[in-house]
């Protein structure tokens, strides 16, 4: 169990303390940013890897603080499903706040950056709830709360980057778009239009979900279905 808290530990420090901070700016002037970002993207993979293996040592151990009937599965597939909704389509929208797209910042809004300006770690934060609402163990507190905890903290790590980096026109990208999602749209700044998003986006990310319930069991080792 030490080992996992500890990865889970590293995890969510190498991305809020290195990635989020002005330490990325002083690695970055060291070695420069290709090197900067070969080397993160190498630790952050090493870092899941170890936090993988170290969850697969301590599953099975430790309390189990809740468990819930296995009808629940029901209940998680959709919110999966939910959470890849925001994922894939978030993952292929161009958005300022995304690796190596800062110059979309000055392009029109559209699709799923009128519900929210962080589609894909909302994707991860509902993912991570999803799991945790299955897997009442204390390893899987660790893991998947480590993983909700990044993507919430996270949506704030890279709005303070970019605003920094930005300056005023990312300003005016946040005054316009949420970090919650659809808080824009209740508040009256932009318009609900799920067609933008774009059928193909949304398509695929029905037909991943669909992939993963049904190859569930044979990937990871337990059912995504009762």
């Amino acid at each position: 169990m030490s080992m996992l808290i500890a990865a889970a530990a590293v995890f969510v420090l190498i991305h809020l303390l290195i990635s989020g901070t002005r330490l990325r700016g002083v690695l970055v002037g060291v070695v420069g940013e290709p090197a900067y970002m070969g080397l993160f993207s190498v630790a952050s993979l090493g870092v899941i890897v170890w936090l993988s293996i170290a969850y697969g040592a301590a599953k099975g151990t430790g309390p189990v603080l809740w468990s819930v009937p296995d009808a629940a599965r029901w209940a998680q597939a959709g919110i999966q499903l939910l959470a890849l909704l925001f994922v894939v389509p978030g993952l292929l929208t161009p958005n300022p706040t995304s690796v190596k797209q800062e110059g979309a910042v000055e392009k029109p809004l559209t699709g799923m950056l009128r519900i929210t300006r962080h589609p894909f770690l909302w994707g991860v934060v509902i993912w991570a709830a999803g799991h945790l609402l299955l897997n009442g163990d204390a390893p899987s507190l660790i893991l998947f709360g480590s993983m909700a905890v990044l993507g919430v903290f996270g949506t704030w790590s890279i709005d303070a980057k970019r605003k920094a980096a930005l300056g005023a026109s990312y300003e005016a990208f946040m005054a316009k778009t949420a970090n919650i999602p659809f808080a824009a749209v209740v508040q009256g700044r932009q318009p609900l239009r799920i067609l933008e998003i774009g059928w193909w986006r949304l398509l695929l990310a029905v037909v991943i979900w669909a992939a993963l319930l049904w190859g569930h069991g044979m990937i990871f080792g337990a059912s995504a279905l009762p």
